[in-house]
């Protein structure tokens, strides 16, 4: 019986770290970014246009 006990806890274990696992990648995916960036908004391009060379 110490035998069967030890598999289903050993299970059991793998089966919470498998779900707290995918639970924080999905946490990091929907909680807002804590980004600390400048707001610079839109930044105009200012280069040369290239030259068309056939």
């Amino acid at each position: 019986m110490s035998a069967f006990r030890k598999i289903s806890q050993s299970i059991g274990n793998i089966f919470q770290k498998t779900i707290e696992f995918i639970s924080g990648g999905a946490k990091r995916i929907f909680t807002p970014t804590d980004d600390d960036y400048p707001k610079t908004g839109v930044q105009p391009y200012e280069g040369d246009p290239a030259t068309n060379k056939d």
